[in-house]
């Protein structure tokens, strides 16, 4: 139900992702991710525009200071209209509430009422621990939360998380696989990607696919789009695999001050 593979909007904004996602969906990205704290749906919406004649799959994110009741149902409509779509493929919760002091099964009885309403047709979570994943899948059903979006590359494996997504049937989204640029300077990374004449981050975007996750890299250069998009074509072998699992160095890079308990 959600593409494998898609591009991340984290930090672009204006004319310059208006055409980069334009640039995407012509060389056929099916894909799309944004949120609203990222300030970028309109200019998105601006390309989705421009192509209606392609099914591309949007997922949104709910920011946490609107997590409660009818904030979820306003801010998604405001969401839906930016976009420019009848209907939201996907909402995730962006983050948890934090101390909990929006229950999380509220956030997810509006978002349900969001689907009934044809406002969004998918919901799920992102930067969810196991304890709220469990609670989330206990409230709404594992068929229900179609992934959760966490952070996930070859230095921060976060292997606790999505073993447990797996286990309860939740698809994993990994965001930031290029590791903010550190797997280019990584000699494990960059002798795999000799050996296959590619780049280190077409390699860590392929390891991401390789485990069956879903990859949605940023970039601001049409040429990288490119790159990334070719890198759906690279099969990586179980050395290559082996390799990249030993780089493991649990470095988590993204870490708010509203972070949840991580596991």
């Amino acid at each position: 139900m959600i593409p494998q593979f898609g591009m991340g909007t984290f930090r672009l904004e204006g004319q310059e992702l208006t055409d980069l996602v334009s640039a995407a969906i012509d060389m056929g990205y099916e894909h799309i991710d944004t949120a609203q704290f990222y300030d970028n749906e309109a200019d998105v919406g601006k390309a989705l525009a421009q192509h209606t004649n392609k099914d591309v799959f949007v997922t949104t994110k709910v920011w946490y200071e609107k997590l409660a009741y009818q904030d979820v149902l306003d801010s998604l409509q405001v969401s839906r209209d930016k976009l420019q779509r009848d209907t939201i493929d996907l909402a995730l919760i962006h983050w948890p509430s934090p101390n909990d002091e929006v229950p999380v099964e509220e956030t997810l009885d509006a978002l349900q009422k969001a689907q009934q309403d044809g406002l969004i047709k998918h919901l799920g979570v992102s930067n969810f621990t196991i304890d709220l994943l469990n609670r989330a899948v206990a409230h709404v059903g594992k068929d229900k939360i179609l992934t959760n979006q966490i952070e996930v590359h070859p230095f921060f494996q976060n292997h606790a998380i999505t073993d447990a997504c797996k286990q309860m049937g939740v698809k994993v989204t990994a965001y930031l696989p290029l590791a903010k640029g550190a797997v280019m300077d990584n000699s494990v990374m960059q002798d795999i990607a000799e050996k296959h004449n590619v780049s280190p981050a077409q390699v860590a975007i392929a390891w991401q696919l390789a485990n069956d996750y879903v990859a949605i890299p940023s970039t601001t250069k049409v040429d990288h789009l490119k790159s990334n998009f070719d890198a759906q074509n690279l099969k990586l072998d179980q050395d290559d695999m082996k390799a990249i699992a030993d780089i493991d160095k649990d470095d988590r890079l993204i870490d708010p001050d509203f972070s949840p308990d991580w596991d």
